[in-house]
């Protein structure tokens, strides 16, 4: 990365326009190289340049609408808009951009927010990444593992999607852990509707909402691969819970391997053909993670767990363990560790309360 050339608003206002070219990343990152990250120049370019450009790189290909697409452009204007929208504007050059971002290839050169960057730890953060139609096992592993990272300095950065990233966000809520959210279309959109209520939540405290594209794009498929690139690249490793072979959930895989961080797997049920991309993965090297300090292990991170069953009684440990081991009943903890009804009821309570375990299906009691 070169020295920075601009600050201030001068650099808001290309970034901006940038984002309403339309080009790929690709052509943006070789572009803005070939000008010494000069982005006025960059903006500046002449069809001289530009063909110049195209000799030195042939393999990038050169939108024929750049340059007029460029005159209905007004810099100042687009980044008004977007202040005006209450959103703000996070360039490459700005002392806050994660410095893991922009050691990828294609890192966006500026991405609108909403939230607070002093809510989100950029040098502990994990991507989150899986099948939008996740089963209930994959979602369970996911939440008993970010569980076991509650009220750390962890970062959960995922897409709010469907499924294993909406778990993933709303675990990270729940534990106490800040959450960085990627979304593929404008600010303006809360997409998916059946994740509004977390939009909201994250944008209440919780952590940030990026987006590398400008207000009123809208949410169209191939902006999702684009994005996936963003939610790997501001993580230094990534945690696929649930995958087909043929997914989006791979795609991130493969982009935090040629962005060279670590991959993790939460091994999940053989007969689920969602499950298929998992066990490609990790036979090809991907790393197995059934607990938190695997994930810890892997990055090389401290891991400081208090351990919650110093805080129980002996009752409350008996059931904490016969839990843990399968989900269990009322009747069944009652008659396997002898205690009365009015005792095991105030000792559930009380875990439930502490958020040591949880109901499912108003009948079974699992560990949280």
């Amino acid at each position: 990365m070169q020295q920075k050339i601009f600050k201030g608003n001068k650099v808001e206002y290309y970034c901006a326009a940038l984002a309403l070219q339309g080009v790929s990343n690709f052509f943006k990152a070789n572009l803005f190289e070939y000008f010494k990250y000069d982005i006025e120049a960059f903006w500046n370019c002449t069809k001289s340049d530009m063909e110049d450009f195209c000799k030195k790189f042939p393999d990038v290909r050169v939108s024929r609408t750049f340059f007029s697409k460029k005159k209905e452009i007004n810099p100042a204007l687009e980044c008004e808009n977007a202040h005006k929208k209450g959103y703000k504007i996070l360039t490459f050059d700005d002392d806050l951009y994660s410095d893991l971002l922009r050691e990828i290839p294609d890192f966006p050169l500026a991405l609108y927010y909403k939230g607070k960057l002093s809510d989100v730890n950029f040098k502990k953060t994990l991507a989150v990444v899986g099948s939008r139609k996740a089963s209930t096992n994959a979602k369970e592993s996911l939440a008993s593992i970010i569980s076991q990272m509650q009220n750390t300095d962890v970062t959960i950065v995922s897409g709010l999607a469907w499924g294993i990233d909406a778990k993933a966000h709303e675990c990270a809520i729940k534990n106490n852990l800040p959450t960085i959210a990627v979304i593929g279309s404008g600010l303006d959109f809360e997409y998916p509707s059946s994740n509004k209520h977390l939009y909201r939540e994250i944008l209440d405290g919780a952590g940030v909402i990026f987006s590398e594209y400008s207000p009123g794009t809208p949410p169209v498929s191939y902006n999702f691969p684009a994005r996936n690139r963003i939610v790997t690249g501001l993580s230094y490793g990534t945690l696929v819970a649930e995958a087909a072979l043929k997914s989006g959930a791979m795609i991130s895989a493969n982009l935090t391997l040629e962005q060279n961080r670590e991959l993790m797997c939460i091994p999940g049920l053989i007969s689920n053909p969602n499950c298929e991309g998992i066990y490609h993965l990790i036979k090809n090297g991907a790393s197995v993670i059934t607990s938190a300090e695997d994930i810890f292990e892997c990055l090389n991170w401290n891991f400081e767990q208090n351990d919650k069953k110093t805080e129980l009684s002996d009752t409350e440990k008996n059931v904490f363990d016969t839990i843990q081991i399968e989900p269990q009943n009322f009747d069944s903890l009652s008659s396997k560790l002898n205690i009365s009804d009015g005792e095991l009821m105030v000792c559930l309570t009380g875990m439930e309360l502490k958020g040591l375990i949880k109901q499912i299906n108003t009948k079974y009691y699992i560990s949280n």
